[in-house]
């Protein structure tokens, strides 16, 4: 692939996840998060197997040696984390869920050095430390007194949540050797499977609204198929260290499609956000050659 279409395929895959922050806002108005989450992968499992098949050409056998993992992930990242950050969207919004969960590379970061006694540089520290602060103004809305005397906002907490736990998935998806699209893939029918107690003892309802069918068909249709197929073909093209730079793109997009449907910005949102970005790309910018299997891990937006 020609580097400018690698970057326009990069840029469109962190457009389309961009766009389930707005859509899962929007869907989880009328469905539960746990019918979202639900229908999310039941719709998108088959399609995400076809597209591994035809881009990624998988050691099937390979694949099934590494179940117990891909169960542990499933758990993690594709039910855990979708359902925080969809119960998460109907409370706090896009726009300060989106924000708030720019900071992900710089908690991978710290998880790594943590876990993995990855080496973090002077630079590093003060990028996480940065981070951090623009997340704090964004959790305490520029007044910490005020959150002292009232406390976090519910919603906020949650993005929190799915920031940890999407942590621990990139951390443990690093012991896996099947390619990004077949893993998903892989753990999609696993999250589908799992979640039938669950669907059994609280129920599923399908939106009925064309709005929230619309919004149900883009999520399964550009964050959870497209936006891994275009992903992986600019990573294969320009690396994954490049490619990882357009994660940060995601809370601008995010932003910019919420101003285009008439969402209200605030002022400290905008100090927080900028303060969030300017702490990652200190942390990502030291090293990233060296980490540069790092970059690879795929999103589940």
């Amino acid at each position: 692939m020609h580097r400018g279409r690698a970057y326009l395929a990069l840029t469109l895959a962190s457009l389309f996840w961009a766009g389930n922050y707005i859509s899962g806002e929007m869907v989880t108005a009328e469905i539960s998060p746990v019918s979202l989450t639900f229908w999310r992968w039941a719709f998108a499992a088959l399609p995400l197997l076809v597209l591994a098949w035809a881009i990624e050409r998988p050691d099937w056998r390979g694949v099934v040696r590494e179940w117990p993992w891909h169960l542990l992930l499933s758990v993690l990242g594709l039910t855990g984390y979708t359902l925080f950050l969809y119960t998460a969207l109907g409370l706090t919004g896009a726009v300060t869920a989106s924000v708030i969960s720019a900071i992900n590379p710089a908690t991978i970061a710290l998880a790594a050095a943590i876990f993995l006694h990855e080496r973090l540089r002077g630079v590093q520290i003060v990028g996480l430390v940065v981070a951090f602060l623009g997340v704090t103004v964004v959790l305490t809305g520029g007044d910490v007194l005020a959150v002292l005397r009232q406390g976090f906002r519910i919603g906020d907490l949650l993005v929190v949540g799915a920031v940890i736990v999407w942590s621990a998935y990139v951390i443990v998806s690093r012991r896996l050797a099947t390619p990004p699209i077949t893993a998903t893939a892989v753990q999609a029918v696993i999250a589908v499977v799992t979640m039938l107690p669950l669907v059994a003892a609280v129920g599923v309802a399908l939106p009925t609204s064309a709005g929230g069918i619309a919004g149900l068909a883009y999520i399964v249709i550009f964050p959870s198929m497209l936006g891994y197929a275009l992903w992986n073909l600019g990573a294969a093209a320009v690396g994954p260290a490049r490619a990882g730079i357009f994660l940060n793109l995601l809370p601008v997009f995010t932003v910019l499609i919420a101003l285009v449907l008439g969402q209200s910005l605030e002022p400290v949102a905008i100090a927080g956000g900028a303060l969030v970005l300017l702490g990652v790309y200190l942390t990502l910018r030291v090293g990233r050659a060296k980490r540069a299997d790092a970059a690879t891990d795929l999103p589940v937006r």
